[in-house]
């Protein structure tokens, strides 16, 4: 069966409380962050030490480190730039440590130059909800002139580089790779290709270097905007035993445009998306992601308001008891 996972810091809050209160025993982990003390100077986050302390943060606040969605500095890597050993270093780093440690998946991206592109993080929802939303039209035309423009030819060239570097030693270590997609999954923006944006380009990266640990992290928001047929996305990729991680959300839109929604609100059919999770027998964990801000919270950190993930955590585990018993 799923299993819920949620995603915060140590130390222990009000959030890490309110989580276990709903029964989520699972959580997502970011290195790093003031609240490791023992850290000592020049010791990356990703070392073994610190791993350690994170997972055992996480776990005397009775919460199981499902997976590791933090990484590196990878921009080199992504473009092909003088310090990319030195880069795949630390990543192998990571790696052998999240074995030795028993964290099981790594969640990575190939988003060169930037992250994630959201062009308004206060859009209006149901009931004065704010949400975040994108639109290419309000994107600048002009490239991001440090890296210039990038195809996708060379981000493939680049990820086939890094990937037959990284899945043997990821093999080694018993550790899953998840790959998060472009998020908007849309190529070019402002002159940056984007590569991990389509239901084909993610059966390219499988077959890229064929392996039990090259998989993907099935974010459902940009995925719907990838196939109308997100359901059949899962029971495809699914049936190959290479969804590894899900974020579980929704969006009502194009990739050229859209906007984020409540769980119950979007254009995706979450209860058959659920149904092909239990029918491809995924058992890892999905999280909610970028949920509205509701009234009673602010919106400093558009997309993780605690109230927005009560909301969404609820919604989830009634989804999963419904379709479970089915």
């Amino acid at each position: 069966m799923m299993k819920i996972a949620e995603v915060f810091h140590p130390p222990e809050d009000a959030l890490w409380r309110m989580v276990k209160q709903c029964g989520v025993d699972h959580v997502v982990g970011s290195f790093g962050g003031a609240w490791d003390k023992d850290r000592t100077p020049g010791e990356a986050p990703w070392s073994y030490g610190p791993l350690k302390r994170l997972k055992q943060a996480y776990e005397n606040g009775g919460f199981e480190l499902a997976v590791i969605e933090s990484r590196p500095p990878m921009n080199k890597i992504k473009l092909g730039l003088p310090g990319r050993k030195e880069e795949i270093e630390n990543v192998i780093e990571l790696i052998r440590n999240m074995g030795k440690l028993k964290i099981p998946v790594w969640c990575y991206e190939w988003m060169a130059g930037f992250n994630w592109q959201r062009t308004d993080k206060a859009i209006p929802s149901r009931g004065g909800a704010l949400v975040t939303g994108f639109d290419i039209n309000d994107v600048p035309e002009n490239s991001l002139t440090e890296f210039g423009v990038v195809s996708e030819e060379a981000l493939w060239t680049n990820l086939g580089f890094f990937l037959r570097k990284i899945v043997p030693i990821a093999e080694e270590a018993n550790v899953k790779l998840a790959m998060h997609p472009d998020d908007p999954p849309l190529s070019p923006v402002r002159g940056i290709g984007r590569i991990m944006r389509s239901i084909e380009n993610y059966q390219r990266l499988l077959d890229l270097v064929p392996s039990p640990v090259n998989g993907i992290a099935l974010c459902q928001g940009n995925f719907t905007l990838m196939t109308d047929d997100l359901p059949g996305a899962i029971r495809h990729f699914g049936g190959q035993k290479k969804i590894f991680f899900v974020h579980f959300r929704d969006v009502k839109g194009t990739p050229q445009q859209f906007v984020e929604t409540f769980h119950d609100d979007g254009q995706t059919d979450m209860a058959e998306c659920m149904r092909a999770y239990r029918d491809i027998g995924y058992h890892g964990v999905c999280r909610p992601d970028h949920v509205p801000t509701m009234e009673g919270d602010n919106n400093d950190r558009p997309g993780y308001s605690s109230i927005g993930r009560l909301f969404a955590i609820g919604y989830i585990k009634g989804l999963i008891d419904a379709v479970y018993s089915e």
